[in-house]
């Protein structure tokens, strides 16, 4: 690979790390510090996120969906090329350089998402969004900070933690679904997801073919959580 040819980089906010937009040929990738966060060639495991999710609901030709975290637009992409014309997506990004890269340097991976009628981004931390109201989304897709063991903002656990849980459960619809994508396994998250009434399977998917397998969650609201 050639080097690193630097694009943009952003605080994030909460934390002492920056965000950096870097270029390897015609390739980009996000860092936080020096880890990388993704890249648009390792895209396998965002776009099953919202396939996986989608599957699962197609009888419902008018679900409301929110996605936590932007990226480069893998997850919504494939929701939208999964749903159908009645469906509602709103993506929560909390940072505005992510939203500016994604209508500048990274149009082409967007694919004109941020102008479908269906889409409505927001500027803001997708725990806002979550607690605005019950029963609000037939799905929630959790692509934040790397998954239960974050990398940038420890405002993020909270996502993921007990109350996060609780939120989570208290804004889906019955039978809604939290999909959240993670680095690697955590089996204390799994089991935080049994015991705040989500039915919970476990999925494993390349980020690309031959790559490393990346985990995703998919939790299906049933009872009250205690």
């Amino acid at each position: 690979m050639s080097s690193a040819t630097p694009v943009a980089s952003a605080a994030i906010p909460g934390s002492v790390e920056t965000m950096h937009l870097v270029r390897y040929d015609d390739a980009y990738s996000i860092l936080v510090g020096t880890a990388e966060l993704m890249n648009d060639r390792h895209r396998d495991s965002e776009r099953a996120l919202a396939t996986v999710t989608c599957a699962r609901l197609e009888e419902n030709t008018t679900p409301t969906l929110l996605i936590g975290g932007l990226g480069m637009g893998f997850t919504l992409r494939a929701a939208l090329d999964a749903l159908g014309p009645q469906a509602r997506v709103v993506v929560a990004e909390l940072m505005p350089a992510v939203i500016a890269w994604a209508r500048g340097p990274l149009t082409h991976l967007f694919d004109g998402s941020l102008d479908d009628p269906r889409v409505t981004l927001v500027e803001a931390d997708v725990n806002r969004l979550i607690q605005s109201g019950s029963a609000q989304f037939d799905a929630i897709l959790l692509d934040v900070d790397n998954g239960p063991k974050g990398l940038t903002r420890r405002e993020n656990d909270r996502l993921y933690d007990t109350w996060g849980l609780k939120r989570a459960h208290y804004a889906l619809r019955p039978g809604g679904i939290l999909a959240v994508w993670s680095g690697g396994p955590d089996r204390r998250f799994k089991a935080r997801l049994r015991r705040f009434g989500f039915d919970v399977e476990e999925l494993r998917y390349p980020a690309h073919p031959g790559g490393r397998r990346h985990v995703l969650w998919i939790a299906v609201r049933t009872d009250i959580p205690g």
